[in-house]
């Protein structure tokens, strides 16, 4: 790797010196501080929780690590991750990434930042980022089901996961597969002090509307139930509603349907029920002990949710029944063993939910066999744990980190011995410590402790954890890594911290006491099978599906396997994956047990260090060559050493390196080894020797370099003053010349003025006075002129149309003028009315124009009609279907519609008909029958006649030729016969293009039949010829009519 100037500490532990425990934590300690959280132990990187987020994380970072080799930038999680999806996609090397640490270190946020890594510098496209999409959400959904809070870290992983993910030859993800280890399924009925249970309990009573809790019978105050810690409801930072609805969509994304959702947080609400399933003493006839449920009403919510018979769930919780191959026999079971069953079943539950989650997962993000696909893992497992009280989780979890020691110790000098390989280097056989003695003790198949502990678990008789102590201390008296107070007492040592029912393992980490009770029972992880029955007998396909074995047609007397062999079994099939990939290690550690930015705990952090084996690791990387090399970079930093290949350097690089490093003196042959590619140096103290020959031969260089760059400023600054000097020079000496020659210039100029003006006066002195009166008669009209148009521009009236008024000419010369003016001007406002009025308005103004030409001074009725507006419709048209049928839809709309009186041919009454105008017809119709009684097509409308009074009398004249006027002419009476006639008018003008006779007189003759009759109008007694009309008949060719 290459050193940079200005870092902090020592960013390879490799590289330190001296190589110590101290040394190696004060260095650490010393980048945590300055917020450096990331260092190498070789291509290992340490990672320490900064309990804060930093400003090294995006878009930006990614880009920058992702055009990097490892080595060239600072140490981070992107450059691992960068490594590894290159050495995936180029070289075809299937990788994993091993994320190892406690809880609170910083794993599952470790392997977020290598998925997102990888998320964003794999492939774009639809199908690339929904997968993509898919994977990352795994993440939310796994952690709210597998996740808890814990007295060491809010959002602590209760689980280990390992996901293969999987990609195409062009390096875009296809899918994936996520395997889980060992779920903290007892979390589920009990916490310490200070903890919560899985995070899904409170994000669903939290999140869930009230419908959705009603639906699962459940209320949102935690504290009602048994199985949720009541001291411990809320975490700081962390928003549980919030939280659901993200777990929501995420099971959306991934592919789970709605009502697959539903069943998962049905089964989930079961086993908050169970707990507060409350169990009492009762007692049989016989006087033997036996349980009962003190209250039946949590068993009958829990029956019709999931469809279950409550009284079968209540005799499988208070008895067990044993099957031999000939008989059953069934146990009533005390209080204490009912409550165990209770719990083993909330447990199971629970776990076997979370592995059917994995498996939908699993099937949503799965690649098709026949794909070609290359592989990177990431581990993300519990690290190594020693409690006060150590358990059987914490016995398997320790095995699992042994075998991840043993894989890491092996596969790094597999890869160094490779490496030597290739280089032409001779191997040498390294010493370290081989934990595969401590490995086999936990894991042999006939004599290993895990071995003893199933058979122990599968032996009849009388068993209990003492049994299994027992066996262990003669097993394993004489193991070097084994110790208990029984061997402490057969080699006569006392040690006050061993108590009688424990036993102790030298883990390569350090010494860890076990505590052997409820060994047995974790490990046997017994369900009865009258509860798995009941499960299996359940209406719910969720609930039904988790307990395959509760069929009757599948039942089996065969015993399960136990935990332990299961989790061997787990962890043998996780080493061969290991095995075949090439590892990527980040080992994470937690600073502080109180989750505070900035506090680094010496003793904390010096544990976890020996639990990581970090100094271990750094000895393994160190026990050959601590640094090595390119020979092309190598040479490119030091070549400044020699004045060979300084500044220039034509020959091979290795050759550069040798020269090199043969004029230096403290460089021997014994610190150094020339392989086929690189330079392998073996002390850090020579490579320390190089750096500060560096820096010193730099500063000479830069001091040089300063020295010529300032006599070159120098120079180049007298020749810029200089020039600078000479151009100045030149234009003030310009400058001066060009304002003489302006004097000279401006001084001739006015000479030939002067000159040339008394030549022009001298000329024109003979022809002043013969023009001198038109001149001055020119100017004083154009002054005039000039005087009125400005007053006529200050005093114009006003733009309304109605405003006729304008100034008078002043003088009688401007009146033919001022009359034009006053004309344009007119037009102008009238141009300018007409340009502002709608379609609408400019139609009403043209009916209006119409009328106007035809009765303006024609008819006393048309003064009266000019300020009121033509509506057309004096009937209500629109609210009558009945008339609008009369109409036939292809004329268009009405153009008039109202009540007219008909004068009677034979008598001369009147009667009331409803006129109906369109652009083809006149309609008169009966104003009771609503039906056409008449219909006349205007192209038979040959006339009309009025009078010149206010009346509203008219007279229809028809041609002959027409059907309907054979019958003869039509006499009416309208009230407004100006708008009628006028929207008449316009109709014949644009049905037939002839304009319609109009005629005003007080004496007109109608046809009536084959008759004609003269219509004589005369004014009544009032003499305003708008009083009531009246009809008399004169002979029979005569009508007087009296208004």
């Amino acid at each position: 790797m290459t050193l940079r100037e200005g870092s902090i500490g020592v960013e390879d532990l490799v590289l330190l010196e001296p190589l110590e425990e101290e040394s190696m934590l004060k260095n650490l300690q010393l980048r945590y501080e300055n917020k450096e959280i990331y260092t190498y132990i070789g291509n290992v990187l340490v990672s320490v929780n900064p309990y804060q987020q930093l400003p090294i994380y995006g878009p930006e970072f990614i880009a920058k690590y992702q055009e990097c080799t490892f080595y060239e930038l600072k140490p981070h999680i992107y450059a691992l991750a960068n490594m590894a999806y290159q050495s995936l996609k180029f070289r075809d090397r299937d990788q994993c990434i091993l994320i190892t640490g406690e809880s609170g270190a910083g794993k599952t946020e470790a392997s977020k930042l290598v998925m997102s890594y990888v998320a964003a510098v794999c492939g774009k496209g639809e199908q690339v980022n929904s997968v993509k999409e898919q994977l990352l959400q795994s993440n939310p959904v796994l952690e709210a089901f597998g996740n808890a809070k814990t007295i060491r870290n809010n959002n602590s992983s209760r689980f280990g996961k390992y996901m293969d993910i999987e990609f195409d030859f062009k390096g875009s993800p296809l899918g994936g597969v996520i395997t889980n280890y060992l779920l903290e399924k007892s979390r589920v009925v009990k916490q310490l002090k200070g903890e919560r249970n899985f995070h899904i309990f409170y994000q669903l009573l939290a999140g869930a509307d009230a419908q959705l809790l009603k639906a699962l019978k459940l209320e949102r105050d935690t504290s009602g139930y048994a199985y949720l810690n009541r001291e411990v409801s809320r975490v700081d930072g962390m928003d549980d509603a919030s939280n659901f609805k993200s777990v929501q969509s995420a099971m959306t994304v991934i592919g789970f349907s709605e009502e697959e959702i539903r069943w998962v947080l049905e089964v989930t609400a079961l086993v908050l029920k169970l707990g507060n399933v409350e169990l009492s003493d009762e007692f049989q006839a016989n006087g033997i002990s036996a349980s009962g449920i003190s209250d039946g009403r949590g068993v009958l919510e829990i029956g019709e949710m999931m469809g279950l018979d409550s009284k079968e769930l209540e005799r499988a919780l208070c008895s067990r029944t044993m099957a031999t191959a000939k008989e059953k026999v069934v146990t009533a079971l005390n209080v204490v063993q009912a409550q165990y069953a209770r719990d083993a079943l909330a447990k199971n539950i629970y776990s076997r939910l979370f592995n059917w989650i994995v498996n939908r997962i699993n099937e949503s993000i799965k690649v098709g066999i026949g794909e070609k696909k290359k592989v990177m893992g990431v581990l993300d497992i519990y690290g190594f744990e020693i409690l006060e009280d150590n358990s059987f989780e914490q016995f398997v979890i320790n095995y699992c980190n042994e075998k991840l020691q043993q894989v890491f110790i092996e596969l790094t000098l597999k890869e160094e011995q490779e490496e030597y390989k290739k280089e032409g280097i001779p191997w040498k056989k390294v010493d370290y410590f081989d934990n595969g003695i401590i490995c086999n003790l936990i894991e042999h198949n006939q004599r290993g402790i895990l071995a003893m502990l199933d058979e122990e678990c599968l032996r009849p008789g009388v068993v209990s954890d003492s049994t299994f102590l027992a066996k262990l201390n003669q097993l394993f008296s004489k193991h070097g890594y084994y110790e208990s107070k029984v061997t402490q007492n057969a080699q006569r040592q006392y040690d006050h911290t061993m108590g009688l029912s424990c036993f102790r393992i030298c883990h390569y980490a350090g010494k860890v006491t076990y505590n052997v009770n409820s060994f047995i029972d974790k490990n046997n992880d017994l369900l009865f099978r009258d509860l798995s029955q009941a499960m299996w007998k359940a209406k719910h396909p969720l609930l039904r599906s988790l307990f395959p074995e509760g069929d009757p047609k599948q039942a089996s007397l065969k015993r399960p396997p136990t935990a332990g062999a299961q989790f061997k079994s787990s962890v043998a099939i996780l080493m061969k994956n290991l095995y075949s990939k090439n590892p990527n290690y980040i080992r994470c550690i937690k600073p502080n047990e109180h989750q505070q930015r900035g506090q680094f705990s010496w003793e904390l952090v010096a544990t976890q260090a020996r639990y990581l084996g970090l100094l271990e690791n750094v000895r393994v990387r160190r026990a050959g060559y601590a640094f090595r090399q390119g020979y092309r970079p190598f040479l490119e930093r030091y070549r400044l050493l020699s004045r060979s290949t300084w500044p220039r350097w034509n020959g091979g690089d290795r050759e550069g390196v040798e020269k090199i490093l043969g004029e230096l003196s403290t460089c021997t042959s014994e610190e150094m080894t020339f392989g086929k590619t690189k330079i392998f140096i073996k002390s850090p103290k020579t490579l320390f020797y190089l750096e500060e020959q560096r820096r010193l031969r730099i500063q000479q260089l830069a001091t040089l370099i300063q020295k010529i760059y300032r006599g070159w400023r120098c120079r180049t600054h007298y020749q810029q003053m200089r020039k600078s000097q000479i151009l100045i020079s030149s234009w003030f000496r310009g400058t001066m010349q060009k304002k003489r020659y302006g004097k000279i210039k401006a001084s001739a100029l006015l000479i030939q003025a002067f000159v040339r003006g008394w030549k022009a006066r001298k000329d024109y002195r003979k022809y002043f006075r013969s023009g001198a009166a038109l001149t001055l008669s020119s100017f004083i009209y154009k002054s005039l002129a000039q005087k009125f148009l400005l007053g006529l521009k200050n005093n114009l009236p006003s733009t309304s149309i109605l405003d006729k008024k304008w100034p008078a000419a002043p003088y009688k010369c401007f009146t033919t003028a001022n009359q034009e003016l006053q004309r344009l001007y007119h037009q102008w406002k009238c141009k300018k009315f007409r340009d502002q009025l709608s379609p609408k308005q400019v139609e009403v103004l043209r009916e209006k124009l119409c009328a106007s030409e035809l009765f303006k001074g024609k008819k006393a009725a048309y003064p009266p009609s000019v300020p009121i507006p033509f509506h057309g419709d004096y009937i209500g048209l629109r609210g009558n279907p009945k008339l609008q049928k009369l109409t036939s839809g292809e004329e268009g709309p009405v153009l008039m519609a109202e009540t007219v009186r008909k004068v009677n041919r034979g008598n001369g009454k009147t009667s009331s008909r409803i006129l109906l105008l369109t652009k083809g017809h006149v309609i008169l119709t009966d104003t009771k029958k609503s039906q056409a009684k008449t219909v006349i097509g205007l192209e038979s409308v040959a006339g009309v006649s009025v009078t010149s009074f206010k009346d509203g009398l008219f007279g229809l004249h028809l041609s002959e030729i027409s059907s309907v006027g054979s019958k003869g002419d039509f006499l009416l009476v309208s009230e407004h016969v100006v708008e009628l006639l006028t929207k008449m008018y316009r109709a014949v003008l644009d049905t037939t293009q002839r304009q319609l006779p109009v005629t005003v007189a007080e004496q007109f003759s109608v046809r009536f039949k084959e008759s004609n009759v003269t219509v004589k109008v005369i004014q009544g007694p009032t003499g305003n010829g708008n009083g009531k009309l009246s009809c008399k008949k004169k002979g029979s060719h005569g009508l007087e009519v009296t208004v």
